[in-house]
């Protein structure tokens, strides 16, 4: 049914919700038929009438507005109990043709009721029925008739009341699903664009005052440093356009010869090596490894008024198995004592997510040391345990 698992909104799921629980009106049938065609005095056929409608209307609030969601007990349990006391009574005053209103009540406890009260109040409801009547008719004509009809209608009621919780449920869940899908989306693209651009915005600041400081006398060379800083600019352009498309991976071979050409233009010795160890990670733990380099060398030519920096690999056997090393040191100023910024702060996370571990320290030149360790493959670490130190010195 459309909106099931929620409460009825706007005239069409209001008419579709009346229609759904008209049909099963079809038991006052027997009762209206004995007031219609039943000889009896004025008063007793206007109180059958009202009690009826009285009946009716607790019934329908009750399975209009608690089956999805009940936030007022005390309502609940009396608007029951006079949902109770009116089938008994009017049973009782108007005979067997009234029974079927037992039928209603089941149902409206297996609807709103908590589970364990249902489990009993259904068999209760039943009794009373039995009892109110065995005043007219025998046992075997009322268990043949309603008895058996209101227990299974009453505990079937419970499984749909059950499955229209749980629907409700599914719905919340899967609402909480998307919004944090969308935040962890948000969260990746801020910290992709950060990395991104602080990166290649400090390489072109650093390219654009190069520039300046040689023209007008050389204007060959400003002109080479123009040339490169639309080539940064272009290739930046490239990396946020894949980073909203959400298809950049980011390689160790290619941060390598982003980091010789920061640090050179920064005037700083790029002691970095030539080519990416033989032995990687996966995909995940290279790109992790991949934008570890690019913070680090990042923050060494944005705050460190670094001399050198020096670019080591290292495969490490652990006691939980084999590990790559990447290592960045220089020899200037950087604070490995400050507070982590953004770029640190999401570096961290994306080496946690692929197991590995990010450290931050004083380098033994005095400056700032940055370390990442991540997990490498079982073909990976044997290959690796025969090959413990895979960097070099540029």
């Amino acid at each position: 049914m459309d909106g099931f698992g929620h409460p009825a909104a706007g005239r069409r799921q209001v008419l579709t919700k009346a229609l759904w629980i008209g049909i099963w009106l079809v038991f006052l049938a027997s009762p209206v038929q004995d007031l219609v065609r039943t000889d009896r005095a004025g008063v007793a056929v206007a109180f059958g009438w009202l009690g009826l409608a009285a009946f009716v209307a607790c019934y329908l609030s009750l399975v209009f507005r608690y089956t999805s969601k009940v936030s007022e007990w005390r309502v609940v349990h009396a608007t029951f109990g006079v949902l109770l006391a009116l089938a008994v009574g009017l049973s009782f005053a108007f005979g067997t043709s009234w029974l079927g209103l037992f039928v209603y009540v089941s149902v409206s406890a297996g609807a709103v009721l908590p589970m364990g009260q249902a489990m009993w109040v259904i068999p209760a409801v039943t009794v009373v029925m039995v009892g109110v009547g065995l005043r007219t008719d025998s046992m075997g004509d009322l268990l043949g008739s309603f008895a058996v009809l209101t227990v299974l209608v009453g505990f079937a009621m419970t499984g749909v009341r059950q499955l229209v919780r749980t629907t409700i449920q599914l719905r919340q869940a899967r609402a909480t699903v998307a919004q944090l899908a969308a935040n962890e989306e948000r969260l990746r693209l801020a910290r992709d664009l950060h990395d991104l651009l602080g990166h290649s915005l400090s390489l072109i600041t650093l390219k654009s005052e190069l520039a300046g400081r040689m023209l007008p006398d050389h204007v060959d060379k400003a002109a080479q440093q123009i040339a490169d800083i639309e080539q940064v600019s272009r290739q930046a352009l490239v990396d946020v356009r894949e980073a909203v498309s959400g298809y950049r991976r980011r390689t160790l071979s290619g941060e390598l010869a982003g980091a010789r050409t920061a640090l050179t233009a920064a005037g700083i010795d790029a002691d970095v090596p030539l080519e990416a160890p033989a032995v990687l990670p996966g995909d995940e733990g290279e790109a992790a490894l991949a934008w570890a380099l690019r913070e680090a060398v990042t923050n060494v030519v944005r705050h460190s008024n670094a001399r050198r920096c020096a670019v080591t690999f290292t495969s490490r056997q652990t006691l939980d198995g084999p590990l790559l090393e990447l290592a960045v040191e220089d020899d200037g100023s950087g604070g490995a004592t400050a507070a982590h910024g953004n770029g640190l702060t999401g570096l961290t996370e994306r080496v946690t997510a692929v197991g590995g571990v990010l450290d931050v320290a004083p380098g033994a030149r005095g400056g700032f040391r940055l370390t990442a360790r991540v997990p490498l493959g079982e073909g990976a670490g044997r290959a690796g345990a025969a090959r413990q130190d895979l960097g070099s010195s540029a």
